[in-house]
Order: C-alpha cells, then structure tokens, then sequence
C-alpha cells in the first residue's frame, strides 16, 4: 500500500485538522478527496493506505453519508477515532459586512450546529450546501457565495477574513472522525476499546429489535451508539448501526456477537479500536458475572459437568 491516508477535503476542513491530531498522520503523505464516498473508494482501490472521514457528531448524531458507505461496497475497518471540538467562523471575502451577506454554505452537518445563530444574525440569508466547510470557503474565495461557516483557521488558506468567530449553537459540540482500512486483525485491546457493527434482521416481527438488544444486555456488554438505517429494499427495512464498549476479543463481546450471528440476516464487522472519549482509568468496572474470568471459570464449569467432574 501508498503510505498515504485520504480525507475529506479540500485543505482547510476540520477533518484535515482531526487528522494531523494522530502522529502517524506526520509521515504520510495526505491526499484530500471531494466527498466521503470518494474517500472511502481510494482505501478500496488501493490507491491509499486508509482514509480518514467524520462519522459522528454531538448534535444530529451519525454522519449518514459514511454510515451508509460503510454498509454498502466491499467491507472497510474502522483502526481509530479522534475527537475535535467543533466551533465555526463566518469567512467572508475581505471587506464585507454582515449586512452585505445574502448567500452562506458549508457542510450539510453544520447547518444544525450553527441554525440558531443564524436566525438571530443572518435570518433572511439563503443557506446552500457545500461539499465539505473547506469548499464553502473556496466557493467565497471564488465568488460563488457572500460568506461560508468553517473553520477559523481556513480563512488565511483562502484569502478570507473571519467576520464572526466562536460560532456555535450547542456548547462543547464535538465531532468523532474515523481512520479506516481494509480488514485486517484488529489490534489488541488497551483497556478502553469500542466495537462497532451493522446486523440485519433476518425477518420483521414484534419484539425483534430487542431481541437483537439482549444479545448485549444479557452479557453486560453496554452500547454506545444505535442508529437505523433504510436497507434500500422497501420502507421500514432497516439494518441497524451500533458501537458497543468492549474489543472483539473480550469474551462478553465476543458472545454477544456469536449471538447476533446465529439470529441475524447479517451481521458486519466495522471494527473493535480504542476509545478517544476516555482512557482505561475511567472504564467502569464491569456488572458482577461479566468479567472474562468469570466467563472462563462458567466455561470450565460446563467442560467439567460434561466429563462428569461437577
């Protein structure tokens, strides 16, 4: 493989800053992309290493753009996660006022962090999406809009001025980005990991969410994330999204997924990863029965009642 990593570009998005948050990120080579699809295809060709794409945000929740590539196309695996506090800049061409501003983009997904902010600042302007911040702000350089929210720091890359900084609707806003590759084996546990899946219910029926749900709660193992989304196969035919705490190789998560793999359509590993939220001095400790010791200690139980040992 090309030692380089994708992004959702251009230069100037938060997901390039996200990204150079990682070390590793300092000795590749970093290629931006026009869109998460374009992103995740590289890594698929071969073309890059892994790509690095957002997936999460704090205020409208999955990014469904990368959910849905992940689901779809020949299988991907997430290997981390990076965390960034998000607050926006209203980047304008030198010069402009804010009673000048009747045309504004950005990203899709930050609409929702910076709506109310508009209605109270810019209620009459015409919003339209953007590729990505870093293009809204590209789209003003070149005249196509009056003004982009992005982040400060893309001003300067494209020869704007930050009318408005510390934009934002929801105090501490954060977005989660991913570092996903092709699959491999997962790297060991720290301590502090998250596994990620999609499953698909092998038919409709009362009570079948939760069926799937008490393959997690009956083993302890807590989840961090559900989200659904349409399989493309008919309205109400959903697959279902989840990040569970744990690493594949914790026995609780382990048979929890043996679980959902014997009553599920299909189940999609995303990947088991450390956790950017926390590190292994926060974990909780894990419900009395749940441990991987007492996991073990059953299973020889069992082995011994079935050689007449009891």
């Amino acid at each position: 493989m090309p030692a380089s990593y994708a992004y959702l570009g251009p230069e100037g998005t938060f997901t390039e800053v996200a990204l150079r948050t990682l070390p590793e990120a300092a000795t590749r080579e970093l290629i931006p992309m026009v869109s998460v699809p374009a992103t995740l295809d590289a890594v698929r060709s071969g073309e890059v290493e892994a790509a690095f794409v957002p997936i999460e945000n704090s205020v409208e929740g999955g990014i469904t753009t990368t959910l849905d590539e992940l689901v779809a196309g020949s299988p991907l695996m997430i290997y981390r996660e990076v965390l960034l506090s998000i607050t926006f800049a209203l980047l304008v061409r030198p010069g402009t006022k804010l009673s000048e501003i009747k045309t504004v983009t950005a990203h899709p997904a930050a609409q929702s962090q910076i709506r109310n902010w508009m209605k109270v600042n810019l209620p009459d302007v015409v919003w339209e999406s953007s590729a990505s911040n870093a293009d809204g702000a590209r789209l003003v350089q070149e005249g196509r809009y009056d003004a982009a929210f992005a982040g400060e720091f893309a001003a300067a890359r494209y020869g704007l001025e930050a009318l408005e900084t510390g934009i934002h609707d929801a105090e501490n806003a954060q977005t989660r980005f991913v570092l996903v590759g092709r699959p491999a084996r997962p790297a060991a546990p720290t301590g502090a990991d998250k596994t990620s899946v999609v499953i698909w219910q092998r038919d409709d029926h009362p009570g079948g969410l939760r069926d799937l749900l008490d393959e997690f709660a009956v083993r302890g193992v807590n989840l961090m994330l559900l989200q659904s989304r349409p399989t493309g196969q008919g309205i109400g035919n959903y697959c279902f999204a989840i990040d569970a705490e744990g690493h594949i190789s914790d026995r609780k998560v382990a048979e929890a997924l043996m679980g959902l793999r014997r009553i599920c359509l299909k189940v999609r590993y995303l990947g088991s990863y450390p956790r950017a939220d926390i590190g292994v001095e926060d974990v909780r400790a894990p419900l009395p029965g749940t441990s991987d010791e007492e996991f073990v200690t059953a299973s020889d139980w069992v082995a011994r009642c079935q050689d007449g040992r009891f």
